[in-house]
């Protein structure tokens, strides 16, 4: 077998030049890659380019950044995830802030997918519930660095927790977060016992403030006993708000650092203690059932004596009583604005008296539900005529209109005032809105209705919600923006007048629908505030109009002052 042997041709190059042979480009073969460098020309493999080599064309171009293909974007859409219709959560902090984490990994100017910066995909992504941005954090690294950062600057949490799962979920969500987690809301859709408890306690070492709320047919199955245990080893709790205490049995709860505790759905309690130094609010509602064997005085006296900074107290009972106020008025409570005792109708005049006797500085009142009189209404005028600015006497059957305008006219700086169902017919509640006149006239022929007549200057709300005994209501109050008139079927439309140029919505359901004419055409044709100059007098005592200069034209802004019209919205269903 013959083998030819070809000579190699002397070359003529020199050695120090590599020759790159120049094939056509469509006789090339397919290659992984380009294995020479685009530089110089030599091979990639153990070299390091020095940028000389031949001259090309691009050479002499300015370098220009690699513009890479646009990818095609993950569309997410978590419309049939039922969590995140009402989940919120809030991350605190700026784009500076966001590199000082404990790894100080994160880069707030570094491009991630999308091609943003992670500090504006931060900002994006910390309006999302916690169910998005969970499943952000599964699209790439960049978008689960964010997500992660996100968890550990958030400082409040509002979830709303689902039926399956629910401790599994709250503490997937938890463990997320890092320590800077100081506040929670829950809105409970499945039973809640200690296990919830036990889970935010180990996972918020530093939680400040919890709120747990029932919805549906969830129940609240945790005990005095867990609660105590569980507020007193927090040692920086200060806010505590729980729905649907139906099984507590008993409350003993001692801390220094509570300032506010809500509890609602009270129900025959055998033993409330506060051992609370710096409690400063405490709210505590009460089931309405006949039943109930909590022992409202001895209650109140223990607030007084354990909890001495008490600011606001709101107790919602239909076993309060007289005692119940003189055992509250026993405490030297100096520091107490806000009192509400509400659905006492053994509340009476001479509890007001122990009232006004003890706490002077009230800036709010509610005596709803009890049996006070126009005499209890002057008691709290002449003690309160400087300081109260809300006022609440709803469900309060022996107080007339004579009274509450007696009120209107000694609180001065009175902002708030709700009357509903105080001024009652009761002959009137059974008939239906449908029959004729001519039977109403009949039923009106032996009863008295009653006429009010109001004059505020700073009054912003009015609430005559239920009043039927009511035939005729005069109002001028240039403040007031909020009124209620629910149900006052017997108003007259002739009977009616409003000098309130400042008002927003009025509610009239229920009401006869020439008064809701009557009403909609008295605000439409409301005199509009003057916006003439005006100026002071010469001696400086008051200010007088100062009309147009003859031939000045008005200005533009004046011609759209006087187009525009205050509108008044009026709910009438």
């Amino acid at each position: 077998m013959m083998r030819h042997h070809i000579a190699a041709t002397p070359s003529t190059t020199t050695p120090t030049t590599p020759v790159t042979p120049m094939l056509d480009p469509a006789k090339r073969g397919k290659k992984r890659g380009g294995y020479i460098c685009g530089r110089c020309g030599l091979p990639k493999k153990g070299h390091v380019c020095s940028g000389v080599g031949p001259a090309t064309i691009a050479d002499n171009v300015p370098s220009t950044p690699r513009v890479l293909p646009p990818r095609t974007q993950r569309v997410l859409s978590f419309d049939d995830v039922d969590v995140v219709d009402s989940s919120e959560i809030e991350g605190g902090g700026k784009f500076e802030e966001l590199g000082k984490g404990d790894d100080g990994s994160f880069d707030p100017d570094k491009i991630v997918s999308g091609g943003l910066p992670a500090g504006y995909m931060w900002a994006v992504m910390k309006r999302l519930p916690p169910s998005s941005v969970m499943l952000a954090s599964g699209v790439c690294k960049g978008w689960r660095d964010v997500a992660n950062q996100i968890w550990k600057n958030t400082e409040e949490l509002r979830v709303r927790v689902p039926v399956v799962g629910s401790v599994g979920f709250v503490g997937s969500v938890l463990k997320k977060c890092s320590s800077s987690l100081v506040r929670i809301s829950l809105r409970m859709e499945s039973d809640v016992d200690s296990t919830m408890l036990a889970c935010i306690a180990f996972s918020c070492p530093n939680l400040e403030s919890i709120e747990i709320l029932t919805s549906g047919l969830s129940v609240n199955r945790i005990t005095g006993d867990e609660l105590g245990r569980f507020v007193a080893d927090k040692r920086s709790l200060t806010s505590f708000k729980m729905d649907g205490c139906i099984n507590l049995g008993s409350v003993v709860i001692s801390s220094s650092s509570l300032s506010t505790l809500w509890l609602s759905d009270l129900h025959s309690l055998s033993k409330t203690i506060f051992n609370c130094p710096n409690m400063k609010e405490v709210s505590l509602n009460f089931s309405h059932q006949e039943n109930d064997t909590t022992d409202i005085t001895n209650m109140m006296d223990n607030l007084g004596k354990f909890c001495p900074k008490l600011q606001n107290i709101h107790v919602a009972s239909t076993k309060l009583s007289h005692d119940t106020v003189l055992a509250l008025s026993a405490a030297n409570l100096r520091g107490l604005r806000m009192l509400s005792l509400v659905l006492g109708s053994g509340i009476t005049d001479a509890s007001v008296a122990a009232i006004v006797y003890s706490f002077s500085k009230l800036e709010l009142l509610d005596l709803s539900g009890s049996s006070i009189t126009d005499n209890g209404i002057g008691i709290i005028c002449n003690t309160f005529s400087r300081t109260l600015s809300r006022l609440l006497l709803a469900l309060c059957p022996n107080i007339t209109s004579s009274g509450i305008q007696f009120a209107t006219a000694q609180l001065p700086i009175l902002e708030l005032m709700d009357c509903g169902m105080s001024i009652c017919d009761p002959e009137m509640d059974d008939i239906c809105a449908d029959e004729s006149n001519d039977s109403k006239k009949n039923s009106k022929a032996h009863h008295v209705y009653q006429k009010l007549i109001i004059k505020h200057n700073r009054l912003t709300k009015l609430s005559l919600w239920g009043c039927s005994g009511l035939d005729a209501l005069y109002l001028n109050c240039p403040e007031l923006k909020d009124l209620n008139l629910t149900s006052c079927r017997n108003l007259h439309p002739e009977r009616l007048l409003f000098q309130c140029p400042n008002l927003e919505s009025i509610h009239a359901t229920g009401c006869v629908d020439s008064l809701c004419e009557v009403i909609e055409t008295q605000m439409d044709s409301a005199p509009l505030e003057s916006h003439l100059l005006s100026k002071r007098m010469a001696d400086g005592s008051k200010r007088v109009r100062v009309p147009h200069i003859i031939g000045q034209q008005p200005s533009e802004d004046s011609k759209q002052l006087e187009v525009r019209k205050r509108r008044c919205i009026v709910f009438t269903e």
